[in-house]
């Protein structure tokens, strides 16, 4: 069952009690990545395989996301800034001990193409962080899936 998250603001990325950043490099131009990010919301699984569905809401000023092993997401967008930042808070889930949650995409160019800089900045319980510390490894590892992913699906749409 859906449980009601703290609101947050775009500056709880820095003061987040749990932050989790990763960062990998995609040949495709900020813009374009951001597109992926930001208005093409549903093709999020396409690319990011711990997604299992995702679709905007309220004309695009939220989403609702799913993900594999049935966690579920209902988000506002808090940061769009094209080419530069995409960031949404989680307003509900069904993630056990969770309390707040915000994820930042950072866009910055890097020769042809574009630095990613993924944030998860959440709080919860202390069982919650834990865990959340303990699955690191494996979310920086979809992280990197996902932007090489997202990499060949822009380069595909281009050519």
């Amino acid at each position: 069952m859906a449980h009601r998250l703290r609101t947050v603001q775009p500056d709880f990325v820095g003061s987040a009690p749990l932050r989790l950043v990763f960062t990998a490099e995609v040949s495709a131009p900020p813009d374009a990545v951001y597109r992926a990010l930001a208005e093409d919301v549903e093709g999020w699984p396409g690319w990011f395989t711990q997604v299992t569905a995702a679709r905007p809401l309220d004309a695009g000023a939220g989403r609702e996301v799913r993900l594999r092993g049935g966690i579920a997401f209902r988000e506002t967008i808090v940061a769009a800034e094209p080419g530069r930042r995409y960031a949404y808070r989680a307003d509900e889930s069904n993630a056990p001990g969770m309390h707040a949650l915000l994820e930042e995409w950072l866009l910055t160019p890097a020769g042809t193409g574009t630095r990613v800089q993924w944030t998860f900045a959440a709080d919860g319980s202390a069982l919650f962080r834990f865990t959340m510390r303990r699955a690191r490894p494996g979310m920086g590892k979809s992280f990197r899936d996902a932007v090489r992913n997202l990499g060949r699906r822009l380069s595909t749409a281009t050519a």
